[in-house]
This record gives C-alpha cells, structure tokens and sequence, in this order.
C-alpha cells in the first residue's frame, strides 16, 4: 500500500480543489497529515528530508531542487509540498473524473460550488476509500482521504493555501 496510495494521495491533495470552484492559479501550498499502517507521518518525514537538504553542498541542494521542480514540486515549509495550479487546471470540472493514478482510479465524483467527493479504488495492491475537498475560499481549501486495505486504514487530511500568481521555477505538473 505504501508504495502506491501515497501518490494517489498527493494527486488529491494537488488536484482536489481545481475543479470545485473558482481557485486562484498560480502556487499552492500543501500541508497534509497522513497515518498510514507501518510508516510515520508523511509530514514528519518531509521536514527531516528539508532539514537534510539544508546540510548538502550548495551544488548538490540546487540540483535536487531543480529536479523537483522540474517534476511540478517544490518543498514549502514544516514539511509542506508545494505545486504550480495552472488557470487552465484551476477551472477545469473534470479532473478526476475516470482518471487513473497508477492502479488507482477515481469514481463516482461530484462537484458543487464548494466542494468535490468521490470514491478511489486501487488494484495492487488493493485498496478502495473515498475522499472529499472543501473549499473555503479562491485561496485555501482542505481534502480528506480514507483507504482501506489488507493492511489497515490509510488517512489522509491536506491544508492547502494559495502562496503567489507565479509559479516561479515550480512547473505544472502533467495531468
């Protein structure tokens, strides 16, 4: 499960809000909590990895940064990721719709002026739950995640916050 539903659960976190209601594009900060069966909080490990980039050679730190992203991902701060929502992917109503995330595909989704919900399933390994963003307003929202699998229940919950109009060098990830 580790392997797989912790990228099912970052693409909720950076995709939840944009198509729900109007979002401000531009770059987006996203905190989240998650407990996982056997692993600590992925939130926690994000910070230890901030603080060990902070110890590597300028060179070295530079070159993982640009390689993050170049991927759509940059580190935010106590662990946070931050993502560049293009104005496109901000107005979009259809980006979970049938979408596919590795083995895992989103279903049944619905959209209202505030909010999104849907169920996720996911073949290997096997994992299904539902998820739900609310958006509080054109820049913050919050997303929550439940899975369950032979191994125990995942959750997830992610605060997001809009930083800035401009991306700066985070690009869009593919969608």
């Amino acid at each position: 499960m580790k392997r797989l539903l912790v990228p099912a659960a970052l693409a909720l976190a950076a995709l939840g809000p944009a198509h729900a209601a109007d979002i401000k594009p531009g770059l987006w900060e996203f905190k989240s909590a998650m407990s996982m069966p056997g692993m600590p909080d992925m939130s926690a490990q994000m910070a230890r990895m901030q603080e060990e980039m902070k110890k590597m050679p300028p060179e070295a730190r530079k070159m993982m940064e640009q390689q993050m992203a170049a991927q759509g991902v940059a580190m935010g701060s106590g662990g946070a990721v931050r993502v560049c929502i293009t104005p496109d992917d901000a107005k979009r109503s259809d980006i979970y719709s049938g979408k596919n995330d590795g083995s895992c595909t989103y279903s049944n989704v619905t959209n209202t002026a505030k909010s999104v919900k849907g169920k996720i399933s996911c073949t290997n390994p096997k994992a299904s739950g539902d998820f739900e963003a609310v958006i509080d307003s054109p820049t913050h929202f919050t997303s929550k995640m439940n899975m369950q699998s032979a191994e125990g229940l995942m959750k997830a919950d992610t605060d997001a916050r809009w930083i800035a109009a401009d991306c700066g060098a985070v690009k869009p990830t593919a969608r």
